[in-house]
């Protein structure tokens, strides 16, 4: 059964696609420097030496979805959403489900593999979902400015 998030005041709208891609740049910063974090402790653990291969890549690749997974099934915001007052959720303003993480991870690759395509797709979209947005069931909503 998925929590919901507590009542918001003021109206939830759906995110728009730049707003999308500037906290994932935030994200990527994040990211990025688990990776170099990562390559260190591997390059300490080996003796100094370079580290290369499937098994490091993996590891790598798991690690990014832990990080995603964790923020996105916990919280419902990653940092860089955090900046930009982002939120996933399913439609019926719930946290997503680990399921839902994955395969949002998964189509969220294909779509920016394939071009920013699966991005893109939103802006024809008469939903205004991304690909991934729509194959896992999740969507991202802009959260009104904090009363101060």
């Amino acid at each position: 059964m998925s929590r919901p998030f507590p009542e918001l005041d003021g109206e939830i709208q759906q995110a728009t696609l730049l707003r999308r891609f500037t906290a994932m740049i935030y994200d990527g910063f994040l990211v990025v420097a688990i990776w170099m974090c990562t390559g260190f402790a591997a390059v300490a653990l080996n003796d100094g030496e370079a580290v290369s291969g499937a098994l490091f890549q993996t590891a790598l690749f798991l690690i990014t979805f832990a990080f995603f997974a964790y923020f996105w099934v916990r919280l419902g915001q990653t940092l860089g959403m955090q900046v930009w007052r982002l939120r996933i959720q399913t439609a019926e303003g719930c946290h997503i489900s680990p399921r839902q993480a994955l395969i949002r991870f998964m189509t969220a690759i294909l779509s920016f593999g394939c071009f920013g395509l699966g991005f893109f797709w939103m802006l024809f979209s008469p939903e205004k979902n991304t690909w991934h947005d729509a194959f896992s069931e999740t969507q991202i909503v802009l959260l009104p400015k904090p009363k101060k």
